[in-house]
């Protein structure tokens, strides 16, 4: 099959082109190359250099064309609200412009990278009022290092558990907002052309050729930056943050069988290990990992930031048959021996 890859030679991309590849397909890559991304111009065969809203350069890539997988996009919670209109255009508005060019070229198949932030806060239970939604974390709360939600009926102790994708979403910050509504463009897409998108919502992804030493990094790659330079890794809030952290191998496999399943016409998929690490767990593997100083607490926050936000996978290990192969130790040590300079 021949597929269009957006994204292909970011981060994740290179690691799902690896895979399409190897399954056999035939792969095209569409890729800005923007700067915040890529710190050098990787190496990727088959790479038109463009920008996904770019309506005539998209047009000329499908030709052609079986099925997309959409990774391009702006990464990242955001630096500063400077941010939003470029979340909204690169991301949104960029996916629409891709689906009008798919819808023309009668294009039906889409693979679409959404992430684990359009839940907003994860799954939480109160002793008293069951499965409940908490509100808006505040800023006096959390400068006075009450980083917990509360129950928004009783104040009372929440416990964490795991998001199942028909979850209640809650998307925080205008990188949420912007994937989320990439997922509503796409499903109005499938509805109106009898196409078909699933939505993979990738939980914290790590691994060989993170991006580095750029505020749109994921906490893994921060860490790594920290621990490369000598430096402890700094953790926010107490260290306490319940995440999935997925290797970028696992994530790729997973969009490589969503590319060619039989699944239905919009379908919602959780891409995580299955197991809760916290946010100080890693930066503390990847200090031992390195032989490095131990981690920083420093009861910073960032209000777009959410407590709490683990996934369960079984719906994509039932209907794709999609299983992680790697755990966090094993990922880790993987990570370390990378010496890719993205």
């Amino acid at each position: 099959m021949r597929i269009l890859l957006t994204g292909g030679a970011g981060f994740i991309g290179r690691h799902v082109h690896t895979q399409l590849v190897a399954d056999g397909h035939d792969v095209t890559v569409l890729d800005s190359l923007r700067a915040d991304v890529h710190q050098q111009p990787p190496v990727v065969d088959e790479l038109t250099v463009a920008d996904v809203r770019d309506a005539d350069a998209v047009a000329a890539a499908l030709a052609g064309v079986d099925a997309v997988v959409h990774l391009a996009a702006k990464v990242g919670l955001g630096v500063d609200l400077d941010d939003i209109d470029d979340y909204v255009s690169s991301n949104s508005l960029g996916t629409a412009v891709l689906l009008r060019q798919m819808g023309r070229a009668k294009i039906n198949q889409l693979v679409y990278a959404s992430s684990m932030v359009v839940y907003g806060e994860g799954r939480y239970d109160c002793a008293r009022h069951g499965v409940v939604a908490p509100g808006p974390r505040r800023i006096a709360d959390l400068e006075e290092g009450r980083f917990e939600p509360p129950c928004p009926y009783c104040g009372e102790f929440l416990s964490p558990g795991l998001v199942e994708e028909d979850a209640r979403l809650d998307p925080r910050n205008a990188y949420a907002a912007s994937k989320l509504t990439g997922e509503h463009l796409a499903a109005a897409w499938a509805r109106e052309t009898g196409g078909r998108v699933a939505a993979l919502r990738f939980h914290n992804v790590y691994g060989p050729g993170m991006p580095r030493d750029t505020p749109y990094a994921g906490v893994a790659a921060l860490f790594r930056s920290c621990l490369e330079r000598g430096e402890a890794p700094r953790v926010f809030e107490d260290g306490r943050q319940r995440r999935d952290f997925v290797h970028v191998r696992d994530i790729a496999s997973a969009v490589a069988l969503a590319a060619v399943a039989d699944h239905p016409e919009v379908a919602a998929y959780n891409v995580g290990s299955g197991t809760v690490h916290t946010i100080a767990d890693v930066a503390t593997e990847l200090s031992r990992a390195y032989a490095g100083p131990a981690p920083a607490i420093t009861g910073q926050f960032r209000l777009g930031d959410v407590r709490h936000i683990t996934a369960s996978s079984d719906r994509i290990k039932a209907d794709l048959g999609w299983k992680p192969a790697y755990d966090l130790t094993d990922g880790i040590a993987d990570l370390v021996a990378d010496v890719s300079k993205p």
